[in-house]
């Protein structure tokens, strides 16, 4: 009898996302209890992105397949990225936090509740483990 289930090779159980899902909230939760833009929030940070960069580019976690070719309105979504992007560099130019802001400053008094700040750090998890996994 063929069992062509055998064959297919299955990810270690911690890739998976009813794993992973718990161990993101936890280190949210944690992260959240961290004032913003603090020096142990950046050390946080840091160390997250770090251990996040290192299982990426080493062959510990089973990849997803990338597309074929991208798709069509990916203009669209890179489109607010990079309105972002300039807008970040130029007020950052121009070194005028007072009348002119950047947007991580615009969203400093949102992040300085500790839900929001939670909610985001899973947001940054969660988006950080989709790029590993490509």
């Amino acid at each position: 009898m063929d069992h062509p289930e055998l064959a297919v090779p299955s990810a270690p159980a911690w890739t998976r996302p009813a794993v992973m899902l718990p161990i993101f909230a936890f280190l949210s939760l944690l992260g959240g209890l961290l004032p913003s833009f603090s020096l142990e929030a950046n050390v946080y940070v840091f160390t997250l992105g770090a251990v996040m960069m290192y299982l990426g580019l080493s062959q510990r976690v089973p990849r997803k397949a990338a597309p074929r070719r991208l798709p069509r309105g990916l203009a669209w979504w890179l489109l607010p990225v990079g309105v972002f992007v300039v807008f970040e560099l130029s007020t950052f130019a121009i070194g005028d936090d007072k009348n002119y802001p950047t947007l991580s400053l615009l969203a400093d008094p949102l992040l300085d509740d500790y839900l929001p700040r939670a909610i985001f750090y899973f947001g940054w998890l969660a988006g950080f483990w989709g790029l590993v996994r490509r």
